[in-house]
């Protein structure tokens, strides 16, 4: 999986009257401008990159590159002090996150320092006038300060645009669907509609004729082909027939042309919607959500759209997430056991995942092939994303830790792994559950609570970080 590069319009903002009366002082700064720039390249940004900006026109000249170029976030540097009215109408209507570098090119300014110095260190000036104005037009932005070579700022920068990067995703996510949602499985559920317009979500169904033509026309030389992937992949069950494989891998990369073919960003499968006679989707295809995941394809069960979405857009900037449920607390040990009935990220496994075949009691259809094994320990963060209706969305976040599982594990033949929250289990439960969680959430692995939380400041909805 090769993660996506982030990609910043940097706004750099001066003023024409120094142009005009100390035209001695640009050449220092406009260095500093492309040393700033060629430091956040080497933080793994994609930078746009645009002339000094002081008059209302180039600001709106910048912007509109910006917005050509499809760009994540619009991150500004201060060179000096700008008068804020100059950018204002530009930099309303830019339509990401804005991040505002605070930094100046002299690391000390004391008593001692050269008179000149003043008119090449004093951005602050500005940054405050433009994001008064910033506030006052309710725009979304984040504001970063301290020197480049003395703190870790261009580190929250980049971190920061990676996180717009995840949300730039989400509102562009196309999330194919196989089915209809599960039948009275309310809390994920909204007017597709209101998702796309509301988070520009947009919903793609499954060519079921489509892919029976393709599952027809599977040769023996592609199964054999993903076979052999699959035995580089997995601990294939000796037991496992290869009828029940090749059944299922046909079934799996039909599902796979139909993520290239429409340039899905996720997914999400009615395991209910598969029959033995269905063409289309004669059996489920569990390795194929877990592949699609493992590859950066977002995905959720049971046709729940907005947490497919939400997985891949979290995905694009991390490689170890997972879609998830809660299903059972261990309340003696304060963790609660998390799993579904055969979808999760291999990133996430601990070890080489153990292929084999599932019984299948739920609907006409065939046993399927799954991979199984217990995810692995760190540090993780639980995310559900949950829908209120009328454009209202709440992200409920926890930091955590996923257990090592020592010794025998009577659940090794199901997705299993136990989420152990920094609070105490019963306080977890209750506080999801009492802001209206859905039982359909996202784990994320790493230390990565901040960067959530931002995720939901730059996506413009509720967010509640459980902390007691």
């Amino acid at each position: 999986m090769q993660m996506q590069k982030p990609v910043i319009g940097f706004l750099p903002l001066y003023v024409e009257l120094y142009d005009l009366t100390v035209p001695e002082i640009r050449p220092d700064l406009d260095a500093f401008h492309e040393e700033v720039v060629k430091r956040l390249q080497e933080k793994g940004l994609e930078v746009i990159n645009v002339p000094v900006c002081r008059l209302a026109s180039e600001f709106a000249s910048a912007v509109q590159k910006f917005k050509e170029q499809d760009v994540d976030v619009v991150v500004t540097l201060h060179l000096a002090y700008s008068p804020s009215l100059e950018s204002e109408k530009a930099l309303a209507s830019v339509e990401v996150p804005i991040i505002i570098l605070d930094t100046t090119p002299a690391y000390v300014y004391d008593q001692n320092t050269d008179d000149d110095a003043l008119m090449k260190n004093h951005g602050i000036h500005g940054v405050q006038d433009m994001c008064n104005l910033l506030v006052r037009n309710k725009k979304i932005f984040k504001i970063f300060a301290g020197h480049i070579d003395h703190s870790d700022v261009l580190d929250r920068v980049a971190q920061a645009a990676r996180t717009a990067m995840m949300v730039h995703t989400m509102k562009h996510s196309r999330v194919g669907m196989a089915g209809e949602p599960f039948h009275g499985m309310g809390d994920f559920q909204e007017d597709f509609s209101e998702m796309e317009k509301n988070l520009g979500i947009q919903t793609v169904p499954y060519d079921f004729a489509k892919a029976d033509e393709i599952i027809k026309s599977v040769t023996p030389e592609e199964l054999q082909k993903e076979y052999e992937a699959d035995a580089e992949h997995f601990e294939i069950d000796p037991e496992l027939p290869r009828e029940v494989y090749d059944r299922s891998t046909k079934v799996c990369l039909a599902v796979r042309h139909w993520i290239e073919e429409n340039r899905l960003t996720a997914f999400t499968i009615n395991f209910l919607e598969t029959e033995k006679d269905k063409p289309g989707l004669p059996v489920m295809p569990f390795t194929e959500c877990c592949k699609a995941m493992e590859r950066g394809i977002g995905y959720a069960g049971e046709g729940d759209v907005l947490t497919a979405a939400f997985t891949g857009a979290l995905l694009s900037g991390y490689p170890e997430v997972t879609f998830t449920e809660m299903f059972c607390p261990n309340w003696r040990d304060g963790s609660v056991f998390l799993s579904h009935m055969g979808e999760f990220n291999y990133r996430v496994a601990d070890g080489k995942p153990v292929l084999q075949e599932k019984p299948f009691p739920f609907t006409s259809a065939d046993n399927p092939t799954v991979a199984y094994r217990t995810m692995k320990p760190g540090r993780a963060v639980f995310a559900n994303l949950a829908p209120f209706g009328d454009g209202r969305y709440r992200m409920t976040l926890a930091s955590g830790t996923m257990l090592k599982i020592e010794g025998p594990n009577k659940m090794e033949k199901a997705v299993n792994g136990w989420f152990k929250p920094d609070i105490p289990l019963e306080n977890f439960l209750e506080q999801l559950s009492e802001r209206g969680g859905t039982h359909h959430s996202v784990l994320v692995y790493g230390d990565e609570i901040e960067s959530l939380s931002l995720f939901a400041d730059f996506l413009g909805v509720e967010k509640i970080i459980l902390t007691e």
